[in-house]
């Protein structure tokens, strides 16, 4: 019964299906650091620019690496990014906004 036992030969951290996918590793990564800098600046009220910046490009970015996305993997890591830019994005918002003052 050698067909009953198969061997996983994509033991990678990103693809799963054994192929390279550099874009859609990149927008992984990139909306996981922008999720992350959204997430700890919106801990401090006066940051409120740089994380509500940075929530809204990180919502956009995760959001065409979820459209672009190959693996369970990607998915995954790209929902958590999106969740931490989500969370800054409004945070930053609730502290001051996009422009919070600059403006008007």
């Amino acid at each position: 019964m050698a067909q009953a036992i198969r061997r996983d030969s994509s033991i990678s951290l990103f693809a799963t299906d054994g192929k390279s996918h550099p874009l859609q590793d990149t927008l992984m990564a990139v909306t996981v650091v922008l999720g992350v800098l959204a997430l700890v600046t919106a801990m401090f009220h006066h940051l409120h620019l740089l994380s509500s910046w940075a929530g809204l490009v990180g919502i956009l970015v995760g959001g065409y690496g979820m459209f672009v996305s190959a693996t369970t993997r990607e998915r995954f890591v790209t929902i958590l990014g999106l969740g931490a830019s989500a969370i800054g994005f409004f945070l930053g918002m609730a502290h001051g906004g996009l422009f919070g003052g600059l403006l008007g």
